[in-house]
């Protein structure tokens, strides 16, 4: 059995390139067994990318696309949240701490705490990434995984990631403030996740594993037909 957690240490974004590689579900089975309380944060992936191909199209102004894009983040929370019966869809910060208090592991739905964050702008200015160092402060976290698609060098500043593109320009400034300690994770570093999860060694399989991973085939093939 994983041990419970009692409260929030550990905020983890969990990229949206994830969901178009066929990296999810095996992402989430390994996150299901935490020993350490976290929050995940759903990047935007092929809904988010939906709403960029909207705009262009439709010429829809930033505040409007902006809002279209943290909905597809609530398309991805809630496509995680089926996909493993650990994982509790949550937008409230107080219903987050109470979601780890009993076991589970919350995925942020952004909609209500952004729209009322004067901190944050509505553009593609910030990501799922500054949303992410966003929601730490808002916690009292002080750490924050970024899973990433891409290999990135251990070491590498905010400043440095942002400059790259790796995370939005507005990452840096938050993460500063905050006080953020900052991982920032590929494929090739899953013995660091599991490190920085509280593994010490592969837990017994979790409710999200088998389910999930044909869960997640069946969703990746009707996004890829244009059906998600």
């Amino acid at each position: 059995m994983v041990a419970h957690p009692r409260r929030i240490e550990l905020v983890v974004k969990v990229g949206g390139s994830l969901i178009e590689s066929g990296r999810l579900a095996d992402t989430l089975a390994l996150l299901a067994r935490a020993r350490r309380g976290l929050v995940l944060v759903p990047g935007g992936g092929p809904f988010a990318d939906a709403v960029r191909a909207a705009q262009a199209e439709q010429g829809l102004d930033d505040a409007t696309a902006h809002r279209m894009a943290i909905l597809a983040m609530h398309q991805s929370a809630l496509m995680m949240a089926g996909l493993c019966g650990r994982l509790v869809a949550a937008e409230a910060l107080a219903e987050m701490r109470r979601t780890v208090a009993s076991g589970r592991i919350p995925v942020w739905l952004p909609l209500a705490l952004s729209a009322r964050d004067r901190s944050i702008p509505a553009d593609w200015s910030i990501t799922s990434d500054g949303l992410a160092a966003r929601l730490a402060e808002r916690l009292g976290v002080r750490e924050v995984v970024l899973l990433k698609s891409c290999r990135v060098a251990p070491g590498r500043s905010a400043e440095e990631l942002a400059a790259a593109g790796i995370v939005d320009p507005l990452f840096p400034g938050i993460a500063a403030r905050a006080g953020l300690r900052v991982h920032v994770l590929g494929p090739a570093d899953m013995a660091s996740l599991e490190a920085l999860l509280g593994m010490t060694h592969r837990e017994p399989a979790t409710l999200c594993d088998e389910q999930g991973r044909r869960n997640s085939t069946r969703v990746i093939g009707a996004l890829a037909d244009g059906k998600g």
